[in-house]
């Protein structure tokens, strides 16, 4: 029995672990695809379309629309109770946020390098928290402080190396990273905090709607009379479809590796994909990587690793407070069997 019993736990170990790793495979492929296929779409050298906001208003308009689809007519997925006033005073703001962090982020493969956008994303941890300090939902502490600075200083290195710096694509991406990062900060206070918690399904059901509106008045201004006049073009259907479904997919992959492992994994997994990209853009895009933008990357690769690294033992020792010791169970044990030998005629059932 002892040996069966074993060989049934390793198994369900191993078989835990297995999908552990598709969910991480999983997630990493698609976030992969979407951001060579933004890159592909927007860059004026492949299928030159630089039109970010319409892109992103593409994305919206597919995702909340799938998002209703499986909300109001399958039902598939129950909706979150939310009253107006919530709707307006939470999930507005967040997806005012979110419109800003995806137009300037995609606006950024107009001008820069897949490889050098990845090395400003490793800045996404230092934002967060300090624009958590600011709010109030990170306590300030001089050696977190020190490892964001660390951070910082790996990724200006990877700037200062940049063969094709372009300091407006640099602002845009840095924009985004910023938006982004209030935007994570605001749904712990907004939403978080009052016990509302949106999956990808329900979130692009209610954020995706808002972001299209918030987009409409700089397409309007911006890129509908560029594209007004721009006779030539013809709305690929095949290309533009399957990008968006590719971005819908995404949003189930966080679901699934964030509900099936930890937001911890996702961090992690992030900093091989974003290894992955590098490789691949220097590879197969031909983007010049030089010799300083590895050796930037990697102190900054260094400063996140270490990040994740703290936050995992703060993860674990919390765990540890929920469950008692095992020495503290071992000396209840002994404290009961000291006063069952004082109380004659006491027995297990009067514990």
């Amino acid at each position: 029995m002892g040996k069966g019993s074993s060989s049934e736990m390793s198994e369900g170990v191993v078989k835990k672990i297995l999908i552990s790793y598709a969910y991480v495979g999983i997630w990493i492929f698609l976030s992969f695809t979407v951001i060579v296929y933004n890159k592909y779409i927007l860059d004026k050298k492949m299928f030159n379309w630089p039109f970010p906001i319409s892109l992103t208003m593409i994305h919206m308009g597919f995702c909340s629309s799938l998002a209703f689809i499986l909300v109001r007519v399958l039902k598939l997925v129950e909706p979150v109770s939310m009253s107006r006033e919530l709707y307006i005073s939470s999930v507005v703001p967040i997806g005012a946020l979110y419109s800003l962090s995806l137009w300037f982020s995609n606006s950024a493969y107009i001008y820069l390098s897949v490889s050098f956008i990845q090395m400003l994303k490793a800045l996404m941890p230092v934002a967060v928290y300090s624009i958590g300090v600011l709010f109030k939902k990170e306590t300030f502490k001089t050696e977190t402080m020190a490892n964001m600075l660390s951070i910082s200083f790996g990724v200006a290195i990877a700037a200062y190396g940049e063969a094709k710096f372009d300091t407006w694509g640099v602002i845009l991406q840095l924009a985004a990273v910023a938006f982004e990062a209030t935007r994570l900060v605001l749904i712990q206070i907004l939403l978080t905090s009052k016990g509302i918690t949106l999956n990808p399904i329900t979130s692009l059901y209610y954020v995706a709607p808002c972001c299209l509106v918030f987009l409409f008045v700089p397409w309007v201004v911006v890129e509908f009379p560029v594209l007004r006049d721009t006779s030539s073009f013809h709305f690929d259907w095949a290309i533009f479809g399957t990008n968006s479904f590719c971005a819908f997919a995404l949003n189930l992959a966080v679901f699934l590796l964030v509900g099936k492992t930890s937001a911890l994994t996702m961090n992690v997994a992030g900093v091989v994909k974003d290894w992955l990209l590098i490789a691949f853009s220097w590879s197969v895009i031909r983007d010049t990587v030089t010799p300083i933008n590895l050796v930037g990357y990697g102190v900054a690769f260094l400063g996140v690793c270490y990040y994740n690294a703290v936050k995992l033992k703060a993860l674990k020792a919390k765990e540890g407070q929920k469950k008692p010791p095992p020495e503290d169970e071992e000396a209840g044990k002994l404290l009961d069997e000291r006063d069952g030998e004082r109380v004659p005629g006491k027995t297990d059932s009067q514990d």
